[in-house]
């Protein structure tokens, strides 16, 4: 079942609430989803608070993009939904999410999920795989989340790429692995048909156009954990992982995969502000701009 979109304001929404387009979320290509889902996790807490700290950070951006020489949202526009009051279990709450990432794409927009724990993805990417007998997910993440269940929680944050990969058809290309189980590991070993890792120990020496090659005139879904940033960049997450990426080498390969694959949705998950630090809550918006523009404004 898809659900009814209740758009934020303007004042409230994503980006700068003078923006053109503040007031106008029916004429909108994207559309930023807040889902706050916190059930989880297993070290740091903090995910709940997420989407609220990125649309506040998001609406200090500076709308005009140095990079793509423009005011790239211009070219797309921009809405946000109000964020729901979230289903009480993991499960119930995968199913929740479905039905609103459902209802946008039978709009025929773009959604960006705020989360909100990583667990979240597995219910986002369901209308997706619906469509898409060939998606392909694109994640960023400093761990493999491959478990099959953790802690006893069959959808947990840990097993949010096995769970993706119940779906059948569905593969998977992950970039900057650094923390994995034994039980994992063995489970790519034996789907590496399906599971393509570029370890983070190894990123000195990546080539970005073998690690899109993949994606290319493929639908590709983007999953972006916070903590595929190194942990001196980003230490804002439940579990900050040192030997991760910097911003700008993120971007580099976010941008090349939006070029070469069909990006057809994506979220943005494990951002947990901490208090007076709003460094790291303007680094969480000023990435989820990026991928919007990347995926919508930018074909290069």
């Amino acid at each position: 079942m898809t659900a009814t979109l209740a758009y934020l304001p303007g004042s409230e929404s994503f980006l700068d609430p003078v923006r053109a387009d503040a007031d106008d979320p029916a004429s909108a290509r994207a559309v930023v989803i807040p889902f706050g889902l916190e059930a989880s996790v297993s070290y740091g807490g903090g995910t709940a608070a997420g989407p609220a700290a990125i649309l506040a950070a998001s609406r200090q951006l500076e709308l005009y993009d140095e990079e793509l020489g423009r005011e790239p949202y211009l070219e797309y526009g921009v809405a946000a939904l109000r964020e729901p009051e979230i289903a009480g279990t993991v499960k119930a709450a995968l199913e929740q999410l479905a039905g609103i990432v459902g209802g946008v794409l039978e709009a025929g927009k773009f959604p960006l999920v705020l989360g909100g724990e990583h667990a979240l993805t597995a219910g986002a990417i369901r209308p997706f795989a619906e469509r898409h007998k060939d998606l392909v997910v694109l994640q960023f993440d400093a761990h493999a989340d491959l478990r099959d269940g953790y802690l006893g929680e069959h959808y947990s944050h840990a097993s949010a790429m096995r769970r993706v990969l119940d779906n059948p058809g569905v593969s998977l290309v992950s970039v900057g692995i650094r923390a994995i189980s034994k039980a994992e590991a063995e489970f790519y070993a034996a789907n590496r048909d399906r599971i393509t890792i570029h370890w983070g120990k190894d990123q000195a020496r990546w080539d970005v156009e073998e690690i899109v090659a993949p994606l290319k005139g493929r639908p590709v879904y983007l999953t972006f954990d916070i903590d595929a940033l190194d942990a001196g960049v980003m230490p804002a997450t439940g579990t900050p992982t040192p030997g991760g990426l910097s911003y700008l080498h993120a971007l580099a390969i976010l941008r090349r995969a939006c070029a070469v694959g069909n990006v057809v949705g994506a979220d943005l998950v494990e951002f947990a502000p901490i208090a007076g630090f709003h460094a790291y809550d303007y680094t969480a918006a000023a990435l989820a701009y990026k991928m919007l523009s990347y995926a919508l404004a930018d074909r290069g």
